[in-house]
């Protein structure tokens, strides 16, 4: 491993230096002066790909920055910077990661200098209240993180960053996705959790590549039936919405009866009931028996069960909700996890609450 005179210097495990100044509390006149420092080895600036600068005081980037010149990865994250400046016209980065600071979109300029390298982007945990359209402009992103801002709409334009694999914006203010959505064909996340999208587009069938769907914690009230056609998708999150807590909320348990914990006693251990040992309209209820759905489960019930949600296979591609009949709630587990075909395109996870 190759060492710097500072002490806050290192290399990954491709031998690419690091400036890592994290978790140091440095305000911006303090992380120029080890910038300076740590340039004082020539040898040094031209090496450094990676300045990690994440949980100081900053305000402002340091003015000394441009001296690294083959800088690709920034981290700025969880300081307080108010703006945010045009760190490509000094560098290729491929990732910079700018979440938790004060940056509004005033913060940005209006445009950015083109940078063909940059392919990943967090701003999340900001103060952002319309889609940053600058983005658009780098064509080769393939993760952006927006979450935790305020941001009321996605643009149209989104598919412009065609390359997208990853796009979250959990935690916003959404109401709608425009339909352009659908155009990301690359998509292999979506992370549209915490907002108050009442609906999706229908065309959200058509990111063949889409893995994992995040609703959870929306508005919504009904899916795209072409929601199946996702046949790669693996997890779908839909917690407290609309459509699942109206579902679910309906689902009772009551306590078994006297007579009902009796007669399931007796079919449990097989006790033998001859006429004559019982009234005969017990003899007729002994023989109204249900037998517990769950497979681990030797139980019975009679008029008292519960009710559970489960999703099951549908002509061996989908997962769609059954409500089913249970003995007891020990027996609303996951054991049906494992009796699964092993199919890459199933659906793997559905999570409602």
């Amino acid at each position: 491993m190759e060492n710097y005179t500072s002490d806050s210097s290192d290399s990954d495990g491709n031998g690419n230096k690091i400036l890592d100044f994290a978790y140091l509390l440095l305000d911006t006149a303090k992380v120029e002066e080890h910038l300076d420092e740590a340039s004082k080895d020539i040898g040094k600036v031209e090496d450094v790909e990676s300045i990690i600068l994440h949980h100081n005081q900053l305000t402002t980037l340091p003015r000394n920055f441009a001296k690294f010149a083959n800088v690709q990865v920034l981290d700025i994250s969880n300081n307080g910077l108010k703006v945010l400046p045009d760190v490509f016209g000094n560098w290729n980065l491929t990732t910079l990661i700018a979440k938790n600071n004060c940056l509004t979109n005033e913060s940005l300029p209006k445009c950015f200098s083109v940078c063909a390298s940059l392919r990943e982007l967090n701003l999340s945990g900001n103060r952002f209240e319309f889609f940053p359209e600058q983005l658009f402009d780098f064509a080769s992103l393939r993760y952006l993180y927006l979450g935790g801002n305020k941001i009321r709409s996605v643009p149209k334009q989104i598919w412009k960053l065609s390359c997208l694999q990853i796009l979250s914006m959990g935690g916003n203010q959404l109401q709608e996705v425009p339909s352009t959505l659908g155009q990301l064909k690359q998509l292999h996340a979506l992370v549209l959790c915490d907002n108050i999208i009442e609906s999706l587009p229908s065309n959200i069938a058509n990111l063949n590549n889409l893995k994992s769907l995040l609703l959870h914690k929306n508005k919504l009230r009904t899916l795209p039936p072409e929601i199946v056609a996702l046949k790669n998708l693996s997890e779908l999150s839909l917690r407290e919405n609309p459509l699942v807590v109206r579902f679910v909320s309906n689902i009772r348990h009551h306590t078994p009866s006297l007579k009902e914990l009796s007669a399931r006693v007796i079919k449990l251990h097989q006790i033998a009931v001859h006429p004559g040992d019982i009234p005969g309209t017990l003899m007729g209820y002994l023989e109204c028996a249900h037998r517990c759905v769950n497979s681990n489960c030797k139980g019975v019930f009679f008029n008292n069960r519960v009710e559970h949600v489960k999703f099951v296979d549908f002509c061996g591609k989908y997962r769609i909700p059954l409500l089913q009949y249970l003995c007891s709630a020990k027996c609303v587990t996951e054991e049906d996890e494992d009796l699964r075909p092993p199919r890459p395109y199933m659906m793997k996870k559905v999570l409602l609450g």
